[in-house]
């Protein structure tokens, strides 16, 4: 099968499609023929070993010391069930799924074998392949944030700083679904789309901060690494919760010493890979209030242009990839 396969660290070239073999599904597996993927910042970050402030020295331990151990990046995908494992009850040849390999890598490729009761779900009614794809990353890290980490309520004020990146376009998403009210922090070219994901005001981060005299939030989610609780603070409601889904290590280590001796909070650390998640990210789909944004879709053959368009820092949305 054909596969985006990469040997070594560097910038987009070191990415190219060459033949791996085909895999073949074990007892309680699915193989699933992928017709579409993602480059994410996860893809990028593996890819280049440029990570967050304090992260660096982890990297090459966690991906490999003097290569990539997961030579197949990407983390989300969706296609077609075309064979099954023995023992395989919830899944049938000729079902549309979507899944979330995750940290598992491997999805750039043209086929994915993943276990049955893993992060696999059919696809949502009316979905194409191309939206399914981009359901899983930015959706379940905002929904892990915004939910279950700050515990969003109806009414409550959010303003999310990156609103158009994967992230940030889902938390915009997401929190509206949950009855906030949204500010999104973009430029101002992102005016337009970001209203329409369902934020209430936007502010153009080029012309103003958004650090406004007499305005509060409680919530204020940084889904691109852009503030730091020292900076917002004075924007943050006497109990409010900052969100650092971006964080650098310090940042992450630091988090309750910088809030002592208030009711204030900043949460930040990796996001769990759940198919409880991928459930919740599902049902909203079903129900018109989640719809990944998508910015560009490239073919197989044109990963490494995707890749470099991603570390360019300014997509909309997800990148996909058909396969």
């Amino acid at each position: 099968m054909r596969a985006a396969v990469y040997h070594r660290y560097g910038p987009p070239s070191v990415v190219r499609v060459e033949q791996v073999p085909t895999p073949l599904p074990g007892p309680h597996q699915v193989r699933v023929r992928v017709r579409a993927t993602t480059v994410s910042s996860g893809d990028v970050r593996a890819r280049s070993l440029k990570m967050p402030a304090g992260f660096g020295p982890f990297a090459r331990p966690v991906f490999g010391f003097f290569g990539p151990r997961k030579r197949i990046l990407g983390t989300e995908l969706a296609g077609v069930v075309d064979a099954v494992g023995s023992g395989v009850t919830r899944f049938r040849e000729g079902d549309r799924v979507f899944a979330f390999p995750g940290f598992e890598l491997g999805a750039h490729a043209e086929w994915r074998v993943l276990p049955e009761g893993g992060r696999v779900l059919p696809v949502p009614t009316g979905m194409s392949f191309e939206q399914a794809a981009a359901l899983s990353f930015g959706g379940c890290t905002a929904l892990h944030y915004l939910r279950d980490r700050a515990g969003l309520k109806a009414g409550e004020r959010v303003l999310i700083i990156g609103a158009l990146g994967a992230v940030g376009s889902a938390a915009t998403q997401l929190a509206r679904s949950f009855g906030a009210r949204v500010t999104a922090v973009t430029s101002g070219g992102n005016r337009e789309a970001a209203l329409g994901l369902g934020a209430e005001r936007v502010i153009d981060y080029t012309q103003q901060s958004f650090v406004e005299p007499g305005v509060e939030y409680d919530v204020i989610f940084d889904a691109v690494g852009a503030t730091s609780f020292s900076a917002c603070k004075v924007a943050l409601s006497s109990s409010g919760r900052l969100l650092l889904s971006a964080a650098d290590l310090y940042q992450w280590l630091g988090a309750g010493w910088a809030t002592r001796g208030s009711q204030r909070r900043v949460l930040a650390g990796p996001s769990p890979e759940r198919l409880e998640h991928l459930r919740t990210l599902r049902e909203l789909a079903e129900a018109g209030q989640y719809r990944p944004l998508v910015d560009r879709v490239y073919p197989l053959e044109s990963i490494a242009e995707a890749h470099a368009y991603v570390d360019g820092g300014h997509k909309r949305g997800s990148v996909v990839i058909t396969v």
